[in-house]
């Protein structure tokens, strides 16, 4: 009788289990360009690993979700780094999920009522605010026609709410709400409004927004995409920057860390070097200090002190002067209107190209001295090499990516460069040997 009651119940239950699962499919183009897809689950804070599929030859993939999988925002990646190429999925738990992605298009779902209602959405408030555009951009006088555009505009909103009544998507949707003016406004009146009301139906405590890249777009795009009364893109960025942290002033400080830090390194990587201390220096490192993140307040401080305008962080280094190995300063040097500091490698391809190159333009100008300091993890050809580069400072720079002086001036690829003036104090970084030999050729 056990067991047959046994048998019952897995019968009774396994097709329970098979009906709960659910899948995340679809296709990848052009294929050849892709390998794998991980799939994360995703919190305010955390991002937590689930599963990852093979794409084939096909582009095709499938994902299994089993009934341990809970609704809420996950993120799907597709190459590296994993930041930059991803893309958020709705889950709710009782549907599958079909999509398509292409490198130019994006991402396009093809089942899931979630998915694709905020596809929808952001489509058809797309259309009517190109339609704005278009109005504003010919000039018109049309009273009417611009009202009834609002009005398009205020009836697409309540549609697409109703419509994701009870749905996870409607966060999104009603977080999206743009300012809809009542009567006819003109051009400057109604961008300085957009500007102005940009945050009122932002909520940045809500969990489902902030295991979104909805927050962090909101941000770039309001950060980036709005002026003020300036010709000054550092002020107009410092300004934008300074409204969002009070629109984010109620969530908790682990997402404003996240936030701050994404704005952070968009600001470093595209050397807004003032604008990135500024972010740093006013919000940041007091966020660090709060969440007792020594990490993220070195990172901070190495980065502010290898900015254009700092007295470049100080090292030692042997030197042979008259038959005897005595040991200096960056500080300790004299006599040179600049200074070139290159970090370098033995075995890096483009160091080797640049190097002599580098020795060659010394040869042109007075009152230079270059540093060269090669990251090694072992001596390799070193000594050979620099024999090579008489002129030259040379520093060999143990422990490669641990190496304390590289360390110091965050260095993270080979070569890279600074030069000083006579007082140590940096005042250009080139991004490469040709930006470097640019400014010399100037000069």
């Amino acid at each position: 009788m056990k067991l047959v009651l046994k048998h019952i119940l897995f019968f009774i239950f396994i097709p329970t289990l098979l009906w709960a699962q659910h899948t995340i499919k679809g296709t990848f183009t052009p294929a050849e360009d892709y390998n794998v897809v991980l799939l994360y689950k995703v919190s305010p804070t955390v991002s937590e690993y689930i599963s990852n599929a093979k794409i084939d030859e096909e582009g095709s993939f499938e994902i299994i979700l089993d009934s341990t999988a809970t609704k809420g925002m996950y993120r799907l990646v597709y190459a590296i780094p994993q930041e930059d190429y991803n893309f958020d999925i709705i889950y709710n738990g009782a549907e599958d999920i079909n999509l398509s992605f292409n490198s130019e298009t994006g991402v396009k779902f093809h089942s899931s009522i979630e998915n694709s209602l905020l596809a929808s959405y952001t489509n058809s408030m797309s259309m009517v605010t190109h339609s704005i555009g278009k109005f504003f951009s010919e000039n018109s006088t049309d009273t009417l026609a611009l009202k009834k555009i609002f009005e398009t505009q205020k009836n697409t909103q309540q549609n697409y709410e109703e419509a994701a009544k009870d749905l996870m998507v409607l966060e999104f949707i009603k977080a999206n709400k743009p300012f809809i003016p009542k009567s006819f406004v003109d051009v400057k009146t109604y961008v300085n409004s957009l500007k102005a009301h940009y945050f009122d139906t932002i909520d940045f405590t809500n969990k489902t927004l902030q295991s979104s890249n909805f927050l962090e777009e909101k941000m770039l795009n309001y950060v980036f995409g709005m002026t003020i009364d300036s010709d000054d893109e550092i002020v107009n960025y410092k300004s934008n920057i300074d409204v969002v942290c009070k629109a984010m002033e109620p969530a908790s400080k682990q997402v404003k860390r996240i936030l701050l830090v994404s704005l952070w390194q968009q600001m470093a990587d595209l050397n807004f070097e003032s604008v990135a201390n500024y972010i740093s220096e006013k919000y940041l490192m007091d966020l660090a200090v709060a969440l007792n993140d020594q990490e993220l307040l070195n990172v901070l401080i190495k980065y502010q002190n290898v900015s254009i305008g700092k007295i470049a962080p100080d090292f030692s280094f042997k030197l042979e002067e008259g038959g005897k190995t005595i040991s200096k300063k960056l500080s300790d040097l004299k006599g040179f209107d600049k200074y070139i500091i290159v970090f370098w490698n033995t075995t890096c391809s483009h160091c080797l190209e640049e190097i002599p190159e580098l020795h060659a333009l010394t040869k042109t100008q007075n009152n230079l001295k270059v540093i060269a300091i090669a990251l090694e993890e072992e001596p390799n050809d070193w000594k050979e090499l620099i024999k090579n580069y008489p002129g030259f400072i040379h520093v060999y720079g143990l422990g490669k990516w641990n190496n304390p002086i590289g360390n110091d001036y965050g260095v993270t690829a080979t070569p890279t460069y600074f030069i000083l003036n006579k007082d140590k104090k940096i005042i250009i970084k080139p991004v490469d040997f040709e930006a470097l030999k640019v400014i010399f050729d100037e000069k």
